[in-house]
């Protein structure tokens, strides 16, 4: 449906019965973040809090919390925009189908924001300490924006046409921020918003920024579309939400010079600079990875005003490890972006990014493997030049694992089919021909598996071919293991778990421990019927359940210092192994602290949901 606002989003999933109010006083601070992850895990409805603790405005949260209910938000515009998307990877279809494409100047027409100089956004204003405090995590630095649309132009044209719109970490309070004066916002400079930022030090002059809270919810959605940096985000809003957005560009004010968009129906908007010159501390925060992001420096915002429309809603989500809020978010965009990807990477089928692993550490691929069109001589050649292009392509540039599988070996197989992607690259992988390495380059800013921050390593492992290997199911006795190892259990067929000596602190030692191991096991050791090893802390836990092992293993690994192989040899610069990898999967000094509750707010949240309380039934 095409709302104009966030309250008509609302209403209609009240309707529906795919919302429920809470009106009773609930702390911002951790207590709401705590309810959210719960009803979230329950696959629950959306949340509206109508009187949160020392806030006026109501929050509302787990809007997307299913991919069904995500679905419903935007029924009406998804045929079109899917056709669009089709359209998109293959443009032939309008010429050989043009009946199915009728109504598509409809999509192209609601593509153009409007904008005029005044909205419902400018009905009043506020302070920063007015806004709802959201803390999510303990050690939080402070109350973050958690669903924020940062928006900035490009200070050499103008404009919504050279716009950008991210969902950039906010922090409204904490550290050295002056209260009511300055908020803290994490971006990463190879995100839009990052380009604005050169071209603005470039010109030696501030960037003017607005944060946008709330609104249609086609803007959420938009401000993490990984879309090419020349399609401006409002575009994609108009199209996903059905109608032209409505923007405004006030006049200039004492106060506020400058003129920068707003969404007319925006329930929030904080609008001010960015001079490029300074940063303050931000963080910690609870992130996605399941970690906190530390405290690092970061620019910040020097608020000028903060608007908000009368009736304003204040929208949410929680992060943390995955599956969270942000997981029917990533479901969403891959159903929409699918159809495109043949056209944008060639060859390449499908690219799944593994929720339970954080998104960003682990990829798996299927490619095309055309070079040698016989099964019996079929090697990973093709496979290669297209893992490069997708390790060039925007956010897919965070991967640190890119495995990929081709086609050819199996047409039915499915990337997001976890289980049978592993079984099937494992069965034919090749550790002395299948590992390749980029050492020493950028890593996502929120993983602290490297060796720096944004520093660390990517490893493509590319498999086919015949069958190599049957996978076992069951542990073998394990002689001759070193002092300290033990414990071994089986977390799929081919991928056994080890539980070894924890870390020390000095950071060669423990690594010298998996270097051991590995000289220790010799190719004909039982070990090496497993493809796979992980090195872990808990091999009891690891083995629980899939999604344990995955985030577990690629966490809290750089591939090029914590993967080690039994038999491993490096020729002409190129490394592998004759028997098992080992992925040491160990929680190391440098990493950050995993995120854990705190257990008087979960003993709170116990006694309202028990038999009789307010929230009894509801997760």
């Amino acid at each position: 449906m095409g709302y104009r606002n966030l309250t008509e989003c609302v209403t209609d999933l009240e309707r529906n019965g795919m919302l429920r109010k809470i009106d009773l006083p609930i702390d911002p601070n951790l207590e709401m973040a705590e309810i959210q992850r719960r009803v979230y895990r329950a696959q629950g409805p959306a949340l509206l809090f109508t009187r949160p603790l020392n806030c006026k405005f109501p929050m509302v949260s787990n809007l997307f919390g299913t991919l069904e209910r995500t679905r419903f938000l935007f029924r009406d515009a998804l045929p079109r925009l899917e056709k669009l998307m089709r359209l998109q990877g293959d443009p032939g279809l309008a010429a050989k189908t043009p009946w199915k494409f009728w109504n598509l100047p409809r999509s192209l027409w609601h593509a153009l924001p409007k904008i005029s100089s005044r909205g419902p956004i400018l009905q009043n204003q506020c302070q920063l300490a007015d806004l709802p405090a959201l803390k999510c995590w303990p050690m939080d630095g402070g109350p973050f924006v958690t669903l924020p649309a940062v928006y900035s132009e490009s200070p050499d044209s103008p404009g919504w046409m050279r716009s950008n719109l991210g969902m950039y970490r906010v922090q409204l309070a904490g550290n050295d921020f002056v209260p009511n004066q300055e908020v803290g916002l994490h971006y990463q400079i190879h995100r839009g918003m990052g380009v604005h930022h050169a071209q603005a030090v470039a010109k030696g002059e501030k960037l003017r920024v607005a944060v946008w809270v709330g609104g249609p919810p086609a803007l959420a959605v938009s401000a993490v579309m990984p879309l090419p940096e020349k399609i401006p985000e409002v575009v994609f809003a108009g199209v996903l939400g059905g109608r032209r957005l409505a923007m405004v560009r006030p006049l200039a004010e004492p106060g506020c010079p400058g003129r920068i968009a707003m969404p007319a129906e925006a329930d929030f908007c904080l609008v001010g600079t960015v001079d490029p010159s300074l940063t303050k501390p931000e963080g910690p925060f609870g992130d996605h990875l399941g970690y906190y992001s530390l405290t690092h420096s970061f620019p910040f915002i020097q608020i000028e005003k903060v608007y908000h429309r009368t009736g304003a809603i204040w929208p949410f989500t929680v992060v943390g490890r995955p599956p969270q809020e942000d997981t029917s978010f990533g479901e969403f965009i891959h159903e929409l972006t699918a159809p495109v990807l043949p056209s944008v990477l060639t060859g390449v089928r499908e690219v799944h990014a593994v929720d339970a692993a954080g998104v960003h550490p682990l990829l798996l691929a299927i490619g095309s493997e055309r070079y040698v069109p016989y099964a019996s001589q079929r090697k990973p050649q093709e496979l290669l030049t297209q893992a490069c292009a997708i390790l060039g392509q925007g956010q897919l540039s965070l991967a640190k694992f890119l495995l990929m599988v081709a086609t050819e070996d199996d047409p039915s197989l499915k990337a997001n089919d976890i289980p049978n992607f592993f079984k099937h690259l494992l069965v034919r992988l090749d550790p002395r021909t299948d590992l390749h390495f980029l050492t020493r380059t950028t890593m996502d800013t929120l993983d602290y598996s490297g060796d720096g921050l944004n520093c660390g390593s990517k490893v493509i492992i590319a498999a086919a071919g015949p069958h190599r290997r049957q996978l076992p199911h069951a542990v073998p006795d394990l002689p001759g293991l070193p002092e300290g190892w033990g414990n071994p259990r089986v977390c799929m067929p081919g991928v056994l778990a080890l539980r070894g000596p924890a870390w020390e602190k000095a950071f060669s030692t423990g690594k010298g421990d998996a270097n051991r191991l590995a000289t220790a096991l010799k190719p004909d050791h039982p070990i090496n019927q497993f493809p796979l090893v992980l090195l872990v802390d808990d091999s009891q836990f690891a083995c629980a359940q899939l999604e344990n092992w995955l985030w577990t293993a690629f966490t809290r690994a750089n591939p090029a210092s914590d993967l080690h192989g039994v038999g491993s040899f490096t020729v002409d610069k190129h490394w592998g192994c004759e028997g098992s990898l080992l992925l040491d999967a160990r929680i190391k000094p440098h990493h950050a602290p995993p995120l854990i509750e705190d257990p008087a707010v979960s003993r709170r949240v116990d006694d309202l949901a028990a038999k009789g309380g307010p929230l009894a039934g509801l997760f």
